[in-house]
């Protein structure tokens, strides 16, 4: 993937502090930023898990086979192709993952 470049200005002591850590300050800043934008994800779902969406409560309440019997008559083929997915599985610690054979 192509890079991007981006100008940050940081004050000298901070420089120096980077400096001391890593040659290469672009990457120490990389990956501090990839750090901060992973604990903002979490963040966010943590927020999302403690205020779901009401239609995914009242689906939780309900239960997925009486949620989808409340749904419209309409035929499913039209809405959804279930050949055209991908096979996922969500494993601890990697997030969702492709399913294999």
């Amino acid at each position: 993937m192509p890079a991007e470049r981006v100008t940050v200005t940081f004050p000298p002591e901070m420089v120096k502090s980077i400096d001391r850590w890593e040659r290469n300050r672009s990457r120490f800043i990389q990956e501090a930023v990839r750090h901060e934008l992973q604990r903002r994800r979490r963040e966010e779902l943590y927020r999302s898990l403690r205020n779901p969406h009401p239609e995914s409560r009242q689906m939780a309440e309900l239960g997925l086979g009486e949620w989808a019997q409340r749904l419209p008559d309409e035929p499913v083929s039209e809405l959804v192709d279930p050949a055209g997915g991908t096979e996922v599985r969500w494993i601890p610690g990697e997030g969702w993952r492709e399913v294999e054979g």
